[in-house]
């Protein structure tokens, strides 16, 4: 039975954050910031928020940093076009730029999850005039390569849909999410945690495929997410989420071919900023982009380190916030200043 909706969360989280929303050429962006000092960007996948980066926040800036974290557009207070080529790449790059502009800062370092990593990446590479620095964590970076993203999508899942052409009708993939998106959103989010992926003996794959005829849903475990995601935070997921809908997150998925057009000038082009890639042992894009990873020294020549943490899963951030922070404070602290 669908959940009843809630639209705000129980408790104001980062009492300590200052909330704002800035102005940009799409039009606006909403950001939770904290602290003094070089500023490091921070941008979420899906289906998350500025959230996300709950625990990395008050680190880093207790740390001297100016630590912001954004809602991407589509999500939670930013703008969220109705046109699905709104939320093309570029769009995503023009948004971070402008973030940086509006803050009145003169370059940034520049952290991506899940989605965000891809957009951290590419942020990096369009304009490493600007984004000194990058921190891909989840999806490691891979240049545009020949095939249509599509047509690769089309060509996996053994006989089932791979869970990116799910997502491409618009729709689709709505209809299953909105009746109950409390639920779904524990679902998913279980389904690609390190304690789900581990039990299941599927390394992170649980949630790669949909039966035919099927649901995405039809393959989330029956197990709640472990400790590391509360009914707190699961209530604040699913008070965005319940207000906003789901539609802007998925509209990510529905621009690869647009990218793919998009970024033909960059066509396998290295990203030669100073990087970090941190993934999670039973994480599923370190287990299915393996040979992205082993190919960072070619396409991420100027990378500190790559790691895999044990046991984790997808959300690594919220997994393992320790490990994280201290990752990203000792990769940040070797930077020059």
């Amino acid at each position: 039975m669908p959940q009843p909706a809630r639209t705000t969360p129980a408790a104001t989280p980062l009492p300590d954050a200052a909330h704002r929303t800035v102005e940009v050429p799409g039009g606006r962006i909403h950001l939770v910031e904290q602290g003094t000092g070089p500023l490091v960007l921070m941008v979420h996948g899906f289906p998350e928020s500025w959230y996300s980066w709950r625990h990395q926040i008050p680190a880093l800036a207790a740390a001297g940093y100016r630590a912001v974290a954004i809602d991407v557009r589509g999500y939670g207070r930013s703008t969220a076009p109705r046109d699905v080529a709104d939320y093309r790449m570029l769009a995503h790059v023009a948004d971070n730029v402008g973030v940086l502009r509006a803050l009145g800062e003169e370059s940034a370092v520049i952290v991506g999850h899940d989605w965000g990593a891809p957009i951290a990446a590419n942020t990096a590479l369009l304009r490493p005039d600007l984004f000194t620095a990058v921190a891909l964590l989840s999806v490691p970076y891979t240049p545009r390569g020949d095939v249509r993203p599509t047509d690769a999508f089309a060509r996996l899942g053994g006989g089932e849909e791979f869970y990116v052409s799910y997502f491409q009708e618009p729709g689709r993939a709505e209809a299953e999410i909105e009746p109950d998106v409390r639920g779904w959103l524990a679902g998913f989010y279980a389904g690609l945690s390190g304690d789900a992926a581990s039990s299941s003996g599927e390394g992170g794959f649980p949630l790669s495929t949909v039966p035919p005829g099927g649901r995405l849903s039809d393959r989330f475990p029956e197990a709640a997410p472990a400790g590391w995601l509360t009914e707190a935070d699961l209530d604040f997921y699913a008070g965005e989420f319940e207000r906003t809908g789901l539609t802007g997150g998925l509209n990510r998925y529905r621009n690869v071919d647009r990218d793919w057009a998009d970024l033909a000038a960059w066509h396998g082009a290295p990203l030669t900023r100073p990087a970090l890639f941190i993934g999670g042992e039973h994480d599923a894009p370190t287990t299915w982009m393996a040979d992205a990873i082993k190919a960072f020294p070619v396409t991420l020549p100027a990378l500190s380190g790559a790691h895999l943490l044990d046991g984790c899963g997808h959300w690594v951030q919220q997994e393992r916030p320790t490990e994280v922070n201290a990752l990203l404070l000792d990769w940040l602290q070797s930077l020059p200043a």
